[in-house]
């Protein structure tokens, strides 16, 4: 019985680990609102952190494509001595990135958007 209440513990512990960590925006990682991630994007590095197909259906004029699942094997085309601005559908793999990002390249001026490509009003373009 205390056995059980040990393995719920531990499991509920789990889950609010997990639930903290995909949802906490680092101090490191700044979430600039539309417009001011409009006033700097065009003098950093673009990112749209989504997956291929997502990116084709519709991205911020001017991003490039680095999706998440190819983010450590990419991370020698993110250069640390610009800003890295970031953005996916919703927010949440953008601060994903960012993690990754900041722990195997050290990169210090990391920005994504709040509320991600589902919230942007701006200019877009589509393959």
């Amino acid at each position: 019985m205390l056995a059980d209440y040990i393995l719920i513990a531990l499991l509920i512990a789990l889950i609010i680990y997990f639930l903290f960590r995909r949802f906490y925006t680092p101090r490191y990682l700044k979430t600039l609102s539309q417009e001011d991630f409009k006033k700097g994007y065009r003098k950093a590095q673009l990112i749209d952190v989504r997956e291929q197909r997502e990116y084709e259906g519709g991205h911020i004029l001017g991003s490039r494509n680095i999706p998440l699942s190819q983010m450590r094997q990419r991370l020698n085309e993110i250069r640390t001595d610009q800003p890295v601005y970031l953005y996916c559908q919703s927010g949440a793999r953008s601060r994903q990135a960012a993690r990754v990002i900041k722990k195997k390249r050290g990169a210090e001026n990391l920005h994504h958007l709040k509320g991600g490509f589902k919230k942007w009003e701006g200019k877009i373009k589509k393959k």
